[in-house]
């Protein structure tokens, strides 16, 4: 944390603003200007960027910092509660940046229209006093936490899962970092995607908002932050359940001097295009194979759900059920499988190529991308 700026000053507007704050003795007056004066990043304005960063701006918090690259879709909508239907298509984080000035004009919101990686990650967070991981996926989450204990931020962490929900403090000096916890992401294919895992929508409405105590918290210098803790969250049986995390003195990213850029981190893994090309067949290049009636099958790994929404007339077999269905497919034919996007289709030809089956391709972009270049008349989730 900075030290704090002795000669902020709220104006009589703010001071009516926040007027229900300052009758707690351990924020006041001095502890309001103390939230104007801190500098918040959150990493990704999701499911749990949203909530956090409207609990921030309604606080009073005096910067907001955002970065993400993605533009809201119809489908975040279930549970991303800082946007609307007219701001579909728009840049998340312009988006947000909108609705944030509209709930509180007198903070400062600085938006970031990019992905954080390992080349920006220290140049960007460095700028914050707080950093808060609002992200999906573990590359991203080692990436934060790495960056982070180099630069001496503590690191508000959460994740979601269906009905469960995790949240932590990391990277500070007395406690433990996110490896400390998990050392190694889990193998890629034992990661649920989100179609076959999803999420109940006011999950990440919780467990943003926690984001959002602790890191009001941590501003304040007040209550016992969740340092060397993981709070556990059970939606389903409404538990709450806190753990014990032991900093692990071996650790390479809070407990020696870290070297950030050969520090080993997961690969993305959400990656569709890592593969062969060889072993990637456009939507051209399958509609060519279709309008021509060339002798081949077309294998589905979505989930029944998915395929009542849109489908390309391929033989469904979800992904989890895939081994045991290997035998109704012909080793001697081609065989093309497709998703969503294309991650799990990348793991069916894995499986399939594992299993002897020699001509088998992955439909680049999934039936998205299908719908985006050949048939748009097809539902879009």
């Amino acid at each position: 944390m900075q030290p704090f700026n002795s000669k902020i000053e709220l104006s009589p507007a703010e001071i009516e603003r926040y007027s229900r704050h300052f009758s707690l003795p351990q924020v006041g007056i001095e502890g309001q200007k103390k939230l104007k004066a801190t500098r918040v990043l959150c990493v990704g304005v999701g499911g749990l960027g949203s909530p956090l960063t409207l609990y921030l701006a309604a606080a009073g918090i005096g910067t907001i910092g955002i970065i993400d690259p993605d533009r809201v879709e119809s489908s975040n909508l279930q549970r991303q509660v800082i946007y609307t239907d007219n701001t579909i298509g728009q840049p998340k984080v312009e988006a947000a940046k909108a609705k944030l000035l509209q709930l509180n004009p007198f903070i400062q919101i600085e938006t970031f229209q990019e992905a954080l990686t390992e080349t920006n990650a220290l140049s960007v967070i460095e700028q914050y006093d707080i950093i808060v991981d609002g992200t999906d996926n573990f590359p991203t989450r080692f990436l934060v936490n790495d960056a982070c204990c180099y630069l001496k931020k503590p690191n508000v962490y959460a994740s979601v899962f269906q009905f469960e929900g995790q949240l932590s403090v990391f990277c500070t000096n007395q406690g433990p970092c996110y490896r400390c916890l998990y050392p190694e992401a889990p193998p890629a294919h034992l990661i649920p995607n989100c179609a076959e895992g999803g999420v109940l929508g006011v999950l990440p409405g919780i467990m943003g908002s926690l984001q959002a105590l602790e890191v009001i918290k941590l501003a304040l210098g007040i209550g016992a932050p969740l340092i060397g803790k993981l709070l556990a969250f059970d939606a389903l049986q409404m538990a709450f359940r806190e753990f014990e995390i032991q900093k692990n003195p071996h650790c390479d990213s809070c407990s020696k001097p870290i070297d950030f850029k050969n520090l080993k981190r997961p690969q993305a893994s959400c990656d569709p295009f890592n593969t062969s090309i060889d072993n990637v067949i456009s939507v051209y290049e399958l509609q060519s194979l279709r309008a021509e009636n060339k002798n081949f099958t077309l294998v589905d790994v979505r989930e029944p759900f998915e395929y009542e929404i849109c489908n390309l007339g391929g033989q469904l077999i979800p992904l989890g059920e895939l081994p045991k269905q290997l035998h109704t497919l012909d080793k001697s034919q081609l065989i093309v499988v497709h998703c969503k996007l294309g991650v799990r289709g990348k793991k069916a030809l894995e499986l399939l190529q594992a299993q002897g089956f020699k001509q088998v391709k992955n439909l680049e972009g999934g039936i998205l991308r299908w719908i985006e270049k050949i048939d748009a008349s097809l539902s879009k989730y």
